[in-house]
């Protein structure tokens, strides 16, 4: 009898064991612990290590910045409540007028400040903060929160993490079907890009100019959140200049670019105030490279651009364009297949033939 009951204490411990190291097998996702249900109230976890209260029910978001703006969208375009910048006619294009519509309420990035009066009026459920996750970060959110009591969770808009990213959110947001499929999305074409990029050799790597502003004459270095599309396919970029925080758009002479005489330009398009229609026929470009060649294009961009401004979940597909376009050898992509597929997943948008075309002209997209 005794030996009987040794045994059964000795599977009860081997069980509560077992259970603990299953427990442990999440340890890298986000943690979220959920209070009672009286209370309406969940305590998660955000991507900075931050504990921060939450509703159990969300119907209202709002970001700090544009970079929040798409990810918000492309989850559930419903739970927006205003934009943090004013739209240009190409960006409304793409999205209904009750979207349009939406009021501009400024943000917290760079030197943009927000309406907190008439935020405070619609009263978001919740603040997202999608960017980064250092101590500035941080200490923005902190702020925040205590400013305006609306929780505030910091979620990562590195390209690598955006699975993670959304997976928190859908959480959050009661939408982890389409968060799941979102990040499942990211992560396969981020790694895919990845792959490809290591086929590419130092020989084969072209020197490409990002050309932005009026003149183009204000461009990003290697290692800004504004280029990494161009790193990350394995282009060179040819901007030696100092990285600057906030928006980002370092100037240069023409004397530098005519120096570092770059294989590709890559440019605004006219609808973001762009020079690339000018830049073919302007003298002073004529003896570049890419100019001569014609090796210049326009940055595909609606409702939000493909290689940058904001640098958030719109990337991914710029990954694909600029991969393809700048070694369409080893990036494969059908541009059009892959343009359709994104906007109906991400934008919730049905692409026409005349809206890929639109999309598509002056990109060297195919």
């Amino acid at each position: 009898m005794k030996r009987n009951r040794s045994f059964i204490a000795l599977l009860t411990i081997l069980a509560l064991l077992l259970s603990c190291c299953l427990a442990g097998c999440g340890n890298e996702k986000p943690s979220e612990t959920t209070a009672s249900k009286e209370s309406g109230i969940r305590t998660v976890v955000d991507m900075a290590g931050r504990e921060v209260e939450i509703p159990a029910k969300i119907e209202k978001a709002f970001p700090t910045s544009p970079v929040g703006v798409v990810f918000i969208y492309t989850l559930e375009p419903e739970l927006l409540i205003g934009w943090n910048n004013e739209l240009r006619q190409g960006e409304s294009k793409y999205l209904p007028l009750k979207y349009q519509n939406l009021p501009h309420l400024g943000g917290w990035y760079a030197k943009t400040t927000c309406n907190t009066e008439e935020l405070l009026k619609i009263h978001p459920d919740i603040i997202l903060a999608v960017g980064n996750t250092d101590q500035m970060a941080i200490s923005q959110a902190d702020s925040i929160q205590q400013q305006l009591d609306i929780p505030v969770v910091i979620l990562s808009s590195d390209l690598n993490k955006l699975d993670k990213s959304y997976e928190l959110a859908g959480d959050i947001l009661n939408l982890k079907e389409q968060a799941n499929k979102l990040g499942a999305y990211c992560c396969e074409s981020v790694k895919d890009v990845q792959s490809k990029a290591q086929s590419i050799t130092e020989e084969q790597r072209l020197k490409v100019y990002y050309a932005e502003g009026p003149a183009g004459l204000q461009t990003e270095p290697k290692g800004s959140a504004h280029t990494r599309v161009l790193d990350m396919v394995g282009g060179v970029n040819v901007a030696d200049v100092a990285m600057k925080g906030g928006k980002g758009l370092t100037p240069v002479s023409l004397e530098q670019l005519l120096s570092w005489n770059p294989d590709v330009i890559l440019s605004w398009n006219m609808g973001q105030g762009g020079y690339y229609e000018k830049m073919l026929s302007d003298s002073k470009w004529e003896s570049i490279s890419a100019v001569k060649n014609g090796k210049v294009y326009a940055v595909p961009s609606g409702p939000f651009n493909w290689f940058e401004r904001p640098p958030s979940v719109n990337q991914v597909l710029g990954l694909k364009w600029l991969g393809n376009l700048l070694y369409p050898d080893v990036y494969k992509y059908d541009m059009a297949e892959e343009t359709r597929e994104f906007y109906k997943t991400f934008y919730h948008y049905n692409l026409t033939d005349e809206d890929l075309t639109s999309l598509l002209k002056d990109s060297g997209g195919k």
